[in-house]
């Protein structure tokens, strides 16, 4: 076993299966964190301020804000971009759900449960 961090060592045998589903659960824990910490925050701004427009206007109502916004946008696609790539390399059968959590729920949702979901593929 080989690898820059101690905890996700890149391994080549048949002796890895403790190391990949350590690694399987590490992407579904970071799926469930990615939707609830996130929510907690819009829920609480929901609940003070309602569902309104002025949501849009708060992603860039300074610089910093609009800076995190198009980091993640760009995240968005780029995750987007290697979705694609990676479900048609391993013939995995469905992209959409993915993109379609990263837009309702957030993009390290859909790239953490996309994550455990290829781990999942090529255990099987």
């Amino acid at each position: 076993c080989s690898g820059t961090a101690p905890s996700f060592p890149t391994c080549h045998g048949p002796d890895n299966k403790g190391i990949e589903m350590r690694r399987t659960h590490a992407y579904l824990l970071l799926a469930i964190v990615g939707a609830v910490v996130p929510w907690a925050f819009l829920l609480r701004h929901f609940a003070v301020g309602g569902v309104r427009i002025d949501f849009l206007r708060a992603l860039f109502v300074n610089g910093v804000a609009g800076g995190f916004t198009m980091d993640l946008v760009v995240t968005c696609v780029v995750f987007w971009v290697f979705l694609f790539a990676e479900t048609r390399r391993l013939q995995m059968r469905r992209a959409w759900p993915f993109v379609l959590v990263s837009v309702i729920v957030g993009v390290a949702t859909a790239l953490a449960l996309f994550l455990w979901t290829r781990e999942r593929a090529r255990e099987a």
